[in-house]
């Protein structure tokens, strides 16, 4: 009986031996938290993709092929752009696009498949900036005939999702949607004035 407990108790600190021999494994598989300069840009991305989706949330099915003129990109298009851009961007810097990237694009008019698009795109946007080092940040690399950090191909990554966001706004309104943050606050604006006043308690 001793032995056969020996056994056991000898079976568990082997265990628990192995479990914490795999730690360091574990943790040097993890990607680090993003800080500074990248935890600041994957914010940032993180607000502007959440209103380009729900912007296009917001637009009617009948809008959805809408464009201003002829030749401009319509509603579907310009958030297929986005999507396609955010794919393009880390792959200028080397990273590995994902299997499922879909060719083509801007032909997709389907209001789901648009929706999930945006989604995918922006997770593989923002995933491909986590693993980025600080050291790579300052690599140089050409993009658009242009020779400048990766840093500044980031920048430019952000800046061309506001700039489509603004697009997207100017459509929007275009066709009467108000952008549903807008809309929140206007909402919150009315109840304000709506709420009576509370009287002054008596002086005693």
């Amino acid at each position: 009986m001793v032995n056969h407990r020996r056994m056991q108790l000898a079976l568990v600190a082997l265990a628990l031996l192995g479990a914490l021999c795999t730690l360091p494994a574990l943790a040097a598989d993890a990607a680090p938290a993003a800080s500074g300069f990248k935890a600041d840009l994957i914010a940032n991305i993180d607000h502007v993709s959440g209103q380009i989706a729900e912007l296009a949330a917001a637009m009617p099915d009948a809008k959805w092929t809408w464009r201003p003129a002829p030749g401009v990109r319509s509603v579907s298009e310009v958030y297929m752009h986005i999507a396609e851009a955010n794919y393009m961007f880390p792959k200028i810097l080397g990273s590995t696009p994902p299997a499922a990237e879909p060719k083509d694009l801007e032909k997709i008019t389907d209001r789901a498949k648009v929706m999930q698009e945006l989604k995918d795109s922006t997770a593989y946007l923002k995933a491909s900036i986590e693993k980025m080092s600080d050291a790579d940040l300052d690599k140089k690399v050409k993009y658009f005939g242009m020779e400048g950090s990766e840093r500044s191909v980031l920048l430019v990554a952000m800046a061309h999702l506001h700039e489509h966001l603004g697009q997207s706004i100017a459509y929007a309104r275009m066709n009467g949607v108000v952008p549903p943050w807008t809309a929140r606050e206007m909402q919150q604006e009315q109840q304000k004035k709506q709420k009576p006043a509370t009287k002054p308690g008596k002086m005693r």
